[in-house]
C-alpha cells in the first residue's frame, strides 16, 4: 500500500555483530520513524558479496546478495548510513557493497539504484573524532554517484559509552543532533515526493 511517508532504507557499514555502527543506525532509525519516515533498517551482513570483479560480473552476472542489495535500494526513497571509519576512509565491506549496488544490468539505466536518492550520513567510534574523518570520504563517494545529502551530519565520539541499554542515546544532546539530523532527511524527501 503506497502511503506518503518517505521510505529510508537504514544499515551501517559494518559487518560486526557488536557494531557500535549498527547501534547507532538503529538508534537513528527509531528517531527517523518517530519523524514520520518509514523506515527498512537491515544487516549488510545479511547480504554476502564477493569483492567486486568485473571479470566475475560478466561471467556471472550480479551475485543474488547484489541483486537483494540493489533491490532495496530502488524501493526506498532515501539512504540513512552510520558507517565507521578504517584508517582514514570507509571500510572495505560497505565500499565493496555500493560498488555492487551501483553496476547496471541489462535494460538498466547507469546508476538506476541510486537515482533521485537523497540520504543522510553518520558514524561512531570509540575515539574522540567520532569517525569523522571517513565521513567526508563517504560523501564523496555517495554525492559521486549523484546521492544528495543533507548538510547535517553527526560523529558519535566514545560511542562504547554512548547508548543506553534500550539503545537510544544516552546524551540528549546527541539524540537532539541525530533528530535534527533525521528529520531534515524526511523533510526534504516529502518535499521531493511532493514535486513528483
Amino acid at each position: 500500500m503506497k502511503t506518503d511517508a518517505p521510505r529510508i532504507l537504514a544499515f551501517a557499514g559494518s559487518l560486526r555483530k557488536g557494531s557500535l555502527n549498527k547501534k547507532a543506525a538503529s538508534a537513528a532509525a527509531a528517531l527517523a520513524r518517530a519523524a514520520g519516515a518509514e523506515v527498512t533498517l537491515i544487516d549488510l551482513a545479511d547480504y554476502p558479496l564477493p569483492v567486486y570483479d568485473g571479470d566475475l560480473e560478466e561471467r556471472e552476472g550480479l551475485p543474488e546478495g547484489a541483486r537483494r542489495l540493489k533491490a532495496l535500494f530502488k524501493e526506498h526513497d532515501g539512504l540513512l548510513i552510520s558507517a565507521p571509519e578504517y584508517n582514514g576512509s570507509i571500510p572495505g565491506p560497505l565500499k565493496n557493497a555500493i560498488d555492487w549496488v551501483s553496476r547496471a544490468e541489462e535494460g538498466e539505466k547507469p546508476l538506476a539504484a541510486f537515482a533521485g536518492k537523497t540520504g543522510a550520513v553518520m558514524s561512531a567510534s570509540p575515539g574522540a573524532l567520532g569517525g569523522l574523518r571517513g565521513l567526508a570520504v563517504l560523501r564523496a563517494v555517495l554525492e559521486g554517484l549523484g546521492v544528495m545529502l543533507v548538510p547535517q551530519q553527526v560523529a558519535v565520539s566514545a560511542a562504547h559509552e554512548a547508548f543506553a541499554e534500550d539503545g537510544s542515546f544516552k546524551d540528549p544532546r546527541r539524540a537532539a543532533a541525530v533528530q535534527a539530523m533525521v528529520e531534515r532527511l524526511a523533510a526534504v524527501l516529502r518535499a521531493l515526493g511532493a514535486r513528483r
